[in-house]
């Protein structure tokens, strides 16, 4: 049986048909659900490339294929060809096909409703909370107010028609938008942690910071979009520099707004402490992590954030914004409340201080990471995808056999 998903992620395509990526979910992303079907289907936006570039990853791969949709961009771009996504979404949809929604996200949007007017089982992965995807400053678009509204509403009508449903909280997500009545739920995190991802050992022998040893910061997310916070990270550089305190930042990412991003550090003054490293792969990212004396997520928007469950992986102590999901990872002393930009930065500068000026804290917070970590090895996570994916097959293959 094959097993159709829908994918918020933009891929490209080389004029030999196959598929690419320059961030996550590649090929090996796609691949878990072959543990359970025959072949995989993505459906996804696709633009055509003449060539990928070299640090660029596969999507397709045996067993793996996308159906494209057309490449639009933005609220306007959806409604503009709404007919169309919903034509090709669903035309990638066969009779004996397993379904999978991806949620939140405008291509589940397109088949969630046809598919539940055919009384079809499908499955429901809820990977982030809509409210706080199209919060004030994580979206810049004149159409926010209205998906902030209209979008959890839609989320939750997707979880209670489903036949069965996934979360990447342990119960956070599952408070917003309630498990279907009848039928199967349960929780895993979407992130693939391997024993490389992980060090043997917490961190010792921390040191303290000096003018001569500044502290390290670093920053891993998009800069797609504003809700990662980029602008907080940088924010907060400026106040820990105005407190006296020497720090520089390294930020992974790339995307449309890095060009203002390193124009608002230029404007505060602190683009000499700032360094912007683009896109990068995981074996640097875990490089980065290594080196770093604090890994902050001042985002606006998570579902469980991958990239913290990454830095606890590598023992690195962590600062992250109390959204989504990060309650059941971060303790609240290592936390932020979500607020203006401003408010943000002075909080994260806040708790950035108070870690670098006590390096046994580090190092306390160093094995506590690390141990949570644990938890979300891939061999921990591949028994609950199973027992989700092992229903959605059963139940499908049981609508087949009566319709």
């Amino acid at each position: 049986m094959r097993i159709v998903v829908t994918s918020q992620h933009r891929y490209a395509r080389t004029p030999d048909g196959r598929v690419w990526t320059d961030a996550k979910y590649a090929y090996s992303f796609w691949r878990r659900y072959l543990d359970v079907f025959d072949r995989v289907r993505v459906v996804a936006r696709v633009r055509p490339i003449d060539a990928a570039p070299a640090d660029w990853q596969p999507v397709t791969g045996e067993g793996v294929e996308v159906a494209p949709l057309p490449f639009v961009r933005g609220a306007w771009g959806w409604v503009r060809n709404l007919r169309a996504m919903r034509s090709a979404a669903r035309s990638a949809i066969e009779p004996r096909d397993a379904v999978m929604l991806r949620a939140p996200g405008e291509v589940a949007c397109c088949v969630d409703t046809w598919l539940w007017k055919q009384r079809r089982p499908y499955g429901v992965e809820v990977v982030g909370d809509p409210r706080e995807l199209f919060a004030p400053g994580a979206v810049r678009s004149p159409f926010r107010p209205l998906l902030r509204a209209l979008y959890p509403r839609r989320v939750r009508l997707e979880c209670a028609r489903a036949t069965c449903a996934a979360y990447v909280t342990r119960e956070t997500l599952q408070r917003s938008y309630p498990p279907p009545k009848a039928g199967l739920s349960t929780h895993y995190s979407s992130i693939e942690l391997r024993d490389e991802a992980f060090v043997e050992r917490p961190r010792t022998g921390v040191e303290p910071i000096s003018e001569s040893r500044p502290g390290r910061l670093l920053f891993v997310g998009s800069f797609g979009q504003m809700y990662k916070g980029p602008d907080v990270a940088i924010g907060a550089l400026r106040r820990c520099r105005d407190a006296g305190v020497p720090v520089r930042l390294r930020m992974c990412g790339d995307g449309q707004h890095r060009p203002e991003m390193e124009a608002f550090a230029d404007r505060l003054g602190v683009r000499d402490s700032v360094e912007f490293l683009g896109q990068v792969d995981s074996a640097r990212v875990r490089q980065e992590l290594d080196a770093a004396d604090v890994f902050i997520s001042p985002a606006r928007q998570e579902g469980l954030p991958r990239a913290v469950i990454e830095a606890f992986a590598r023992a690195a102590p962590t600062v992250a914004s109390n959204v989504g999901g990060t309650a059941e990872l971060v303790d609240e002393p290592e936390r932020i409340e979500l607020g203006s930009t401003e408010a943000m930065a002075t909080a994260l500068a806040r708790r950035v201080i108070e870690l670098l000026r006590d390096p046994p804290r580090r190092e306390r917070l160093s094995a506590r990471n690390l141990a949570v970590a644990a938890a979300y090895h891939e061999r921990e996570l591949s028994q609950r995808r199973r027992r989700m994916y092992e229903y959605l097959r059963s139940e499908t293959e049981g609508w087949v056999r009566g319709s």
